[in-house]
Formats: C-alpha cells, structure tokens, sequence
C-alpha cells in the first residue's frame, strides 16, 4: 500500500514542530475556516468541532491525502480562556491562574482521503499553578512574551517555572498537539515513521 500525503490543517509554529517530531513526510494548509463555536460552552464539544472543521476546510484541496486538525482551548471556573494578546492582559491572566488548577483540552481530528473516514477525539491535561508574586509575573511575562497562548504561559519554555504540578498522558497535548493519540491513528491507517 502506498503512503497518502498527510497535510497538517494548521499554520500553528508549535504544532509545525510537534508534527516533525513524527518523522514523517508532511505539507501544511492554513485552514482558514470560521471558528466561531455559536452555542457551545462546553470545551470538550469545541476543540472537537474546531478541529474537524479544519480539517475539512482543507481536505478539498488535496484530495486523497490524510489531514490532520487540532484545537485547543483552557478552561478555567467555567469558562474559556483565550490568548492574552498584550502583556497586561498576560499578566493579569496568571494572577488569576496563581495556586489554581485548569483544564487544558485539546481536540485532534483525522480525515482519511483515501474513503472519506473521520475520526474525531480529544486528550485533556491538568494543569496547577503553584502560587505566583507579582514581581514573578511581570518578569516571567517579559522573558517569555507568552501573548500568543492561551492562558499565557509556554510549559516548553520558562512557563515550567510557573507549574506545581501536571496532570495527563501525553505532555505534546499542553503544546498543541497530542502526538500519542496521533501516532496511534496514523498506525491505523498503514502510516509510521519506523
């Protein structure tokens, strides 16, 4: 069986990288579908719906090719929290996260282009802050410049300083990506690396 070409559903730099560390051959399609989720609240049915949609927003486009789509939101009391964009709102947001615990959910989605088949899943990460000064924040927010994450913080770079604990199964989840699950589906569609 010849190996389809696998297309990536994301311009995301992280989850770029992450794929690399599969060791197989893939092309990158920014997506550029609408991601507004309308009624839904809850994280899991959101980053599932996001990534599906990605996916299917470039699988016309290479036709007999397996692409992948992620999302990935953080949740904390209830609600969703987004990327800060500026670094008052970063710092702001890990005040609020300081000694607390939240969700880090992130939504895989694999479409087949040989038949068509979807497959859809999610892997969530636990994620506790251990207590934070202010003198902490502000100098973790200007060395890391987390602006462009959520929750403002990058575990695979200093944001690991901020941590008490981390709770999950696979940590390319936290980043983007959930690389286990990933494989795994990969293997079931006759594609590895080894």
């Amino acid at each position: 069986m010849t190996t389809p070409p696998i297309v990536l559903a994301s311009t995301s730099r992280y989850r770029h990288s992450l794929m690399e560390r599969l060791g197989v051959p893939f092309d990158v399609a920014a997506p550029g579908c609408d991601e507004e989720t309308g009624d839904l609240s809850d994280p899991v049915a959101i980053v599932e719906e996001l990534s599906l949609r990605k996916a299917r927003a470039v699988a016309p486009r290479f036709p007999g090719a397996v692409i992948i789509g992620s999302d990935q939101v953080l949740a904390i009391d209830g609600t969703i929290v987004t990327k800060p964009g500026t670094p008052e709102r970063a710092r702001q947001q890990l005040a609020r996260f300081s000694g607390r615990t939240h969700r880090l959910i992130t939504g895989l989605a694999v479409i087949d282009g040989r038949d068509g088949r979807e497959q859809v899943c999610h892997e969530e990460f636990r994620l506790t802050f251990r207590t934070l000064s202010e003198g902490e924040i502000a100098r973790y927010v200007e060395r890391d410049d987390p602006v462009d994450c959520a929750g403002s913080y990058k575990l695979e770079s200093l944001g690991i300083w901020l941590m008490d604990r981390l709770e999950g199964q696979d940590e390319s989840t936290i980043v983007g990506l959930p690389l286990l699950r990933l494989a795994g589906i990969l293997r079931g569609l006759g594609i590895s690396a080894i």
